[in-house]
């Protein structure tokens, strides 16, 4: 797998075998800024006038999500709780190529690098105030005693792998998600609309990142 540049500047990676790039092609660091954390996470702090926050992300890839994520927390003295489903991680080396300290702090990015090998099936501090853990395994496979505040749904595209956007996939992950929380994902389709619907959230067609119209939010009712 190589990284590859998008029209934003920022790199993604590209996974043969998928057919399918980590992020989107028109800007990967513009939309993780749009769509996880301007739309889930940042929504959900306003929504609920917290200072502190735990999130579930379906597919850690390269880790872009979390580095958003983690530097806005940082800056703005937000406790983080941050948990990423990945069943293929990525080496530290492969990540370290993606660039991405670029746009986050040399602190964040420095101790994300350092750690990450160590957060791989273990809850590891970035900073006292921030935990992340990367779990190593399969969706259907993962089971928690936490309920998240936030669901970052970042999985390859329905067309790729359908099996990550079926009503009983969406149900296993809801099910970690506390009520009011919010699950944010770049996709919209009839499908994804009605399956979250008879979960018992409430829908909302969100502005997509660049090179998609609408994105889907919806609320745990």
């Amino acid at each position: 797998m190589e990284f590859v540049k998008t029209a934003d500047g920022s790199k993604t990676l590209y996974h043969e075998e998928v057919g399918e790039h980590y992020h989107s092609k028109h800007g990967a660091h513009q939309e993780s800024v749009h769509v996880f954390l301007n739309t889930g996470l940042r929504y959900w702090l306003e929504k609920e006038a917290s200072n502190s926050a735990s999130v579930l992300e379906i597919g850690f890839g390269t880790g872009l999500n979390f580095l958003m994520t983690a530097d806005y927390c940082q800056e703005h003295q937000i406790s983080l709780n941050y948990v990423g489903i990945e069943a293929f991680p990525l080496s530290q080396e492969l990540i370290q190529q993606s660039e991405y300290g670029q746009y986050v702090s040399d602190l964040v990015w420095e101790s994300f690098i350092e750690k990450y090998p160590k957060s791989i099936d273990s809850k590891f501090n970035l900073f006292e105030s921030i935990k992340f853990e990367v779990a190593h395994q399969k969706v259907m496979d993962f089971q928690s005693d936490e309920l998240f505040d936030v669901i970052y749904f970042d999985a390859f595209a329905e067309i790729h792998q359908p099996e990550m956007w079926t009503p009983e996939t969406l149900a296993h992950v809801c099910q970690f998600l506390k009520s009011g929380g919010v699950f944010v994902t770049y996709a919209i389709t009839g499908n994804l609309k009605r399956a979250m619907k008879a979960l018992g959230f409430s829908i909302e067609k969100a502005p997509g990142a660049p090179g998609k119209r609408e994105m889907l939010r919806a609320t745990k009712l």
